[in-house]
């Protein structure tokens, strides 16, 4: 949510590649692909905020920390972010997402939207699980 400079960018995907088949990701059984060339996600997460209220969004707590500590009145992009990760989760229909005790509130949002989804165009979504982990 924060403009980088694309190099700086290129690289920290190029470092985070190496993070993940160095901690034994094996790419044989694992699909590994960079998210930002896989436009459905951006089309999803337009469509998803076309269903969701700005005060819902409002009320997450990572919001209001995060445009604190931005001193500023936050961005879009900060707003819209738990969007964009429903759309990450749902895109793959996933029924279990792991998740830390600081993501459990956006996934109750992708959960919400999903049933919002569901309920408004049929079955489509499955409600995502969390998967929390005591690490």
């Amino acid at each position: 949510t924060m403009p980088k400079e694309p190099a700086v960018l290129r690289q920290n995907i190029l470092d985070t590649t190496a993070a993940i088949l160095a901690c034994g990701i094996d790419p044989k059984k694992c699909l590994l692909f960079r998210q930002s060339l896989v436009p459905e996600h951006t089309e999803l997460a337009w469509i998803l905020g076309c269903l969701t209220n700005v005060p819902r969004l409002l009320r997450l707590p990572q919001w209001k920390m995060k445009r604190a500590s931005q001193k500023s009145e936050g961005t879009v992009g900060l707003l819209i972010y738990p969007v964009l990760q429903a759309a990450d989760i749902l895109l793959y229909k996933s029924t279990r997402v792991p998740v830390g005790e600081d993501q459990v509130l956006h996934l109750e949002l992708a959960q919400d939207i999903a049933q919002h989804f569901n309920k408004k165009y049929g079955e489509f979504f499955p409600v995502p699980r969390a998967i929390l982990s005591e690490l």
